[in-house]
């Protein structure tokens, strides 16, 4: 199956994120991961086609992790 533009991005997306969950402390390495899923389990309803809230829901997505992903953030909740 081949994928579109944006759905390349939305996988892209969430492999950086389970990417840097990986660099947490592994104690709360878990919280980041299912902190991850459900925020991409709560669009996946999502229009394909509904360019718009994808791309904006990217660009939310992409500051979330560079928060996340810095040195400083140890768990979330």
């Amino acid at each position: 199956m081949r994928l579109s533009g944006l759905q390349r991005e939305v996988l892209s997306l969430y492999r950086h994120c389970l990417r840097e969950c990986r660099k947490k402390p592994a104690a709360n390495r878990k919280h980041f991961q299912v902190f991850a899923r459900n925020e991409f389990e709560k669009n996946i309803k999502i229009d394909k086609r509904d360019f718009g809230a994808i791309e904006f829901l990217l660009r939310k997505g992409r500051r979330q992790l560079d928060i996340y992903a810095s040195p400083g953030v140890k768990d979330i909740k």
